[in-house]
């Protein structure tokens, strides 16, 4: 049985955030109750306290950990107890984050975790993953690698060792797909080794003109894994005369004649309006796709299908938080992914 109260990081409605005992939730009928074993840092979650002040909400979006209690209308067999799980929440933005002893969550937009993958190394999974699966699958409608093309398409993973781009790069391999990538010439093997055909140099300002003839200038869709700073004018650049799709993780619009770009926001999975980070209408189909996602997830876990990107463990649990953030919001980052192991956080009063 879970204990009244938890530890959690929340916010203060002021920019800030600070590590609270609050209330342990419970499941509602169609909800399962997930005891957090590790948590994982994404760039939304420092980002998000900054820009939308609201106090109260708990910090954090991906997770891992285990079942421990059913809401009362759970189909039977759907989950259960004590099974290892991993996946995302709509941290940050209401009091149900990732970063808390506890957390709620539909049991159908998780999936399992094998026995052999440590609770730390699986929490990286969650957002990198569905923004893959909605950026090939969801917006670019290309085959899964369930069922993968016969004939490849050219695609480039703009990024290929960030946490999504390291998904990204090993999804559209293993969907059939020829996959060109970018980073620095230091993590070059890293990302030819996870499924990309040519790695190029992010910043060389000759990359875009390489890329353009390595696809014989017929390359029409990508995936900006940083959608910021360059990157809208070099990716762009590496798209074919006639134009392309780009699919963005921030909004923007590229300059490029005949070139369309498509935003993919995880917290849409959920089917419903999006008032935070921005606005965006509900669409049931997209929790329709992310019910399929987590499902084929599951099953390329326990086919050994995916390599798994590095972790940085901070020591202190979610009492590393700050740290975590000032270590991600200085650049520090470089191909890993900061993590916090829940049961490493110190008693609080």
């Amino acid at each position: 049985m879970a204990p009244k109260t938890m530890k959690g990081v929340v916010t203060t409605g002021d920019g800030k955030f600070e590590l609270r005992l609050i209330p342990t939730p419970s499941p509602g009928p169609n909800e399962i109750l997930v005891k957090v074993e590790a948590c994982a840092q994404n760039h939304t979650d420092w980002k998000s306290i900054i820009l939308h002040k609201q106090p109260g909400n708990i910090v954090g979006s991906d997770f891992a950990g285990t079942v421990v209690a059913l809401g009362s209308a759970v189909p039977h067999g759907l989950r259960r107890l004590g099974e290892r799980i991993a996946g995302a929440v709509r941290g940050n933005i209401n009091p149900n984050g990732a970063f808390a002893e506890y957390l709620v969550t539909d049991p159908s937009l998780i999936f399992t975790l094998p026995e052999d993958v440590p609770f730390e190394v699986g929490a990286q999974l969650g957002v990198a993953c569905y923004a893959t699966c909605q950026a090939l699958y969801q917006t670019l409608h290309f085959p899964t690698p369930l069922e993968p093309a016969s004939t490849p398409t050219d695609i480039l993973i703009w990024s290929g060792t960030s946490t999504t781009g390291q998904y990204a790069v090993q999804f559209a391999k293993l969907s059939g797909l020829r996959v060109f990538s970018t980073c620095s010439p230091g993590n070059f093997d890293l990302v030819r080794a996870i499924g990309a055909t040519q790695v190029f140099d992010y910043a060389d300002s000759r990359s875009p003109k390489r890329i353009l003839a390595a696809t014989c200038a017929g390359l029409r869709h990508a995936v900006d894994c940083v959608s910021d700073g360059m990157t809208p004018v070099q990716v762009s650049s590496c798209l074919s005369k006639e134009g392309g799709t780009i699919v963005t993780l921030l909004p923007y619009e590229s300059r490029k004649k005949g070139v369309k770009t498509e935003l993919v926001l995880v917290y849409s999975m959920w089917g419903q309006d999006v008032e935070l980070p921005m606005k965006i209408k509900g669409n049931p189909e997209h929790y329709e796709n992310a019910v399929k996602y987590n499902a084929m997830i599951s099953e390329m876990l326990a086919r050994k299908l995916l390599k798994f990107g590095a972790v940085k463990v901070f020591p202190k649990g979610l009492a590393s938080v700050e740290e975590g953030f000032a270590y991600m919001m200085a650049g520090k980052i470089h191909a890993e992914k900061v993590v916090y192991k829940v049961s490493d956080t110190p008693d609080i009063s």
